[in-house]
């Protein structure tokens, strides 16, 4: 029994930690917003994030993949730098951006058209196929009309307020005039909606550069992921601090030199904000999360996005004072039909290739012809 029982939270521990990712993550859109009202700028937010998050991956890369790290090349670094940009300082900015214009249920809705983007982008550059006759590629097709389709009704329809769990715990409620002086107009919505798809955008193409798919349009510094030829923890650092660097210049070239005192941090939620999203968001996290990929692969790690969105909305209307809408609670449905049903699709095709792999390599030369032929 007990034997068992050790068993079952053994196989659990994944489980267990996306979990753990999720409520984490969902902390930072909580404290994104304190900071905000707070008056901190989002681009130096961003700025410090990455800064703290270089600080807690250094020591990692340097003391655990010493002897196995090779020789930083030229190749090595771009794929850094672009790993960087678009895992990092682009898509934080963009998701912030649309987080401040729209609400922390709305900016986390966002992240789960991911895979929808990810999947119209590899058709586009011809990373994939569309295959509409499998089933597979019926339910990618089908996942990404009804997530755009809940990405529109989330940002065009508001429906009735519904107020799913009030409290008199309002974080945000001693800067009341504030927040009532910033309601959100729907020129506001759109481009948080707009700004919210951009991050998506961002993160596929962060995605499309792991895989090391561009082999396909010849371009040759990209013909193989960075986890492949550099260690896990040493390609994070190496990725944060160029992401820290870029990070660092775009809010100093926005900020203007007679903005220096915004740079400060006192002992105050500021401080707070940047020491979690850095240390435990894009260090620990990142890591933990990274782990999960490796042990039950990346579709396991996706079809956790959905358990972000009900966090955020339970913390958003606890202790934010967030009043969902019911074209907020349908497209949030939407999305995240669309995400689960491109994650059946790519999950599906998975299984096919892998069952025709071995045919394949039993097979004959003219049936090996005839499958490239079908493929072309």
């Amino acid at each position: 029994m007990a034997r068992k029982l050790i068993c079952l939270l053994e196989g659990m521990k994944p489980t267990i930690a996306m979990m753990m990712v999720q409520i984490a993550w969902g902390g930072i859109n909580v404290l994104y917003k304190l900071a905000k009202n707070d008056g901190m700028s989002m681009k130096i937010m961003i700025a410090y994030r990455m800064i703290f998050a270089t600080a807690s991956m250094l020591p990692l890369a340097f003391f655990l993949e010493r002897k196995s790290r090779p020789r930083l090349t030229g190749r090595i670094f771009f794929l850094g730098f672009m790993l960087g940009m678009f895992g990092g300082s682009l898509t934080h900015n963009l998701y912030v951006e649309s987080l401040v214009l729209t609400s922390a249920t709305f900016a986390a809705a966002m992240t789960n058209l991911t895979p929808a983007l990810t999947f119209i982008m590899a058709i586009i550059l011809r990373m994939e196929r569309l295959a509409i006759r499998s089933d597979g590629g019926k339910a990618k097709v089908l996942g990404t009309i009804l997530s755009v389709g809940g990405a529109m009704i989330f940002t065009f329809y508001k429906g009735i307020g519904i107020n799913i769990w009030p409290t008199n715990i309002h974080l945000l409620h001693h800067h009341h005039a504030m927040a009532a002086a910033s309601k959100h107009t729907s020129a506001k919505q759109a481009l948080g909606a707009f700004l919210g798809v951009g991050s998506g955008v961002s993160i596929a193409i962060w995605m499309i550069i792991q895989v090391g798919s561009a082999t396909q349009l010849s371009i040759t510094f990209l013909k193989a992921k960075l986890s492949k030829i550099y260690p896990p923890y040493s390609a994070t650092a190496l990725a944060s601090v160029c992401a820290s660097i870029q990070s660092v210049a775009y809010a100093m070239c926005t900020q203007g030199q007679e903005e220096w005192a915004a740079w400060k941090l006192g002992w105050d939620i500021r401080l707070l904000t940047v020491l979690y999203t850095g240390v435990i968001g894009s260090g620990l996290m990142a890591a933990l999360m990274a782990w999960v990929a490796r042990v039950r692969g990346p579709l396991f790690v996706s079809s956790f996005y959905p358990l972000l969105l009900v966090i955020v909305a339970i913390a958003g209307s606890v202790m934010l004072d967030e009043l969902l809408h019911l074209g907020s609670i349908l497209g949030a449905v939407f999305i995240t039909m669309g995400l689960y049903s491109v994650l059946w699709g790519k999950g599906e095709e998975e299984r096919m290739e892998a069952a025709q792999e071995p045919n394949v390599l039993k097979g004959s030369k003219d049936t090996v012809l005839r499958d490239v032929t079908v493929q072309a």
